[in-house]
């Protein structure tokens, strides 16, 4: 009995490291056909006609779990003048821990489900390729990486709170990319501000502290403007209407004559005495501002075309409608 558990035992060992070689083997024909390898170094080395065990040691950049076993533990193939999108194909090699791509010139995207990718992944490197687009939110369910390098790409948007939550992480890089907003805070990591620098908008600690948006200066000035476009409205308006009906008017009880422009001036005056109600605009919401500049400015302008009616009514060749 004892004998035929530990003969089930090696049949499953067997089988298991079977299935592990040759997932483990079509990974790598898959990275070496997708990758452009302008000087060779994947063609040269990496000679998958030969499937017996421990073969792939030799491989340039790949280490293996057991020098007799072909199951791919990391791959390492920095400055290599590698080309081409993230290898896709790396997902079949199954117990890869750790991941070096850097200083190649590999671009596009990061892939979107770079979790499922690479699941038990403890070190990802794509440090100085060209890869772009945003960084993908499926990187935080990467729960056990302890390094992850991003730095010197073009990477853009913002970096995801949830990356944060990351507790293993020791080492974390995303500076010289295009990258903007606050950065994630980690809660078992220092991260130096080193780590982030030569991006487009990066803020808070170890950075600079983020602004806050204060949207209330913004609706100051709108108000500001706007009660100041309707007062000088209003003067236009009753300028040109004095213009159109006579160019001299009759002011007060003293008979005497004056211009146009005089009449503006007093206008102008007279609005001055009205700056309390200007000011009383600023601690309104935008809507309650829309709605009272509105009557005041109906207000304002009716005030406006009455004196001009007292004061030409002598001149009984304009009315008002």
């Amino acid at each position: 009995m004892q004998f035929l558990s530990i003969l089930i035992w090696s049949l499953l060992g067997t089988f298991t490291a079977t299935v592990a070689t040759e997932t483990d083997l079509a990974c790598l024909r898959s990275i070496k056909a997708s990758l452009e390898d302008p000087f060779g170094y994947l063609k040269s080395s990496w000679d998958l006609n030969n499937n017996s065990e421990g073969h792939i040691c030799s491989f340039t950049g790949v280490e293996s779990w057991h020098q007799e076993e072909n199951r791919v533990l990391s791959l390492t193939l920095p400055g290599l003048g590698l080309g081409g999108g993230f290898p896709l194909g790396i997902q079949n090699c199954t117990s890869l821990t750790g991941l070096n791509l850097s200083n190649n010139e590999l671009q596009g995207p990061i892939p979107f489900n770079i979790s499922k990718i690479l699941p038990f992944i403890t070190s990802l490197d794509l440090s100085f390729n060209n890869f772009s687009s945003e960084i993908p939110s499926n990187i935080a369910n990467c729960s056990i990486l302890n390094i992850l390098k991003l730095d010197h790409n073009r990477l853009t948007g913002h970096i995801l709170e949830q990356i944060g939550w990351l507790t293993r992480i020791k080492t974390f890089n995303v500076s010289n990319n295009l990258l903007s907003g606050p950065v994630p805070r980690f809660q078992n990591a220092t991260i130096s501000a080193d780590s982030y620098t030569n991006n487009v908008g990066l803020c808070g600690a170890p950075l600079d502290e983020c602004l806050v948006h204060r949207p209330r200066k913004l609706d100051f000035s709108f108000k500001s403007g706007f009660a100041i476009g309707y007062m000088v409205l209003s003067v236009s308006v009753a300028t040109v209407y004095a213009s159109y009906c006579v160019p001299w008017v009759n002011v007060g009880k003293r008979n005497k004559m004056i211009t146009v422009a005089a009449m503006v001036m007093l206008m102008i005056r007279r609005s001055k005495h009205k700056k309390t109600e200007v000011d009383q605009l600023d601690s309104m919401s935008t809507m309650e501002f829309l709605l009272k500049t509105q009557v005041l400015f109906l207000a304002h302008n009716l005030e406006s075309l009455v004196i001009v009616y007292n004061h030409l009514l002598p001149f009984y060749n304009c009315k008002i409608a």
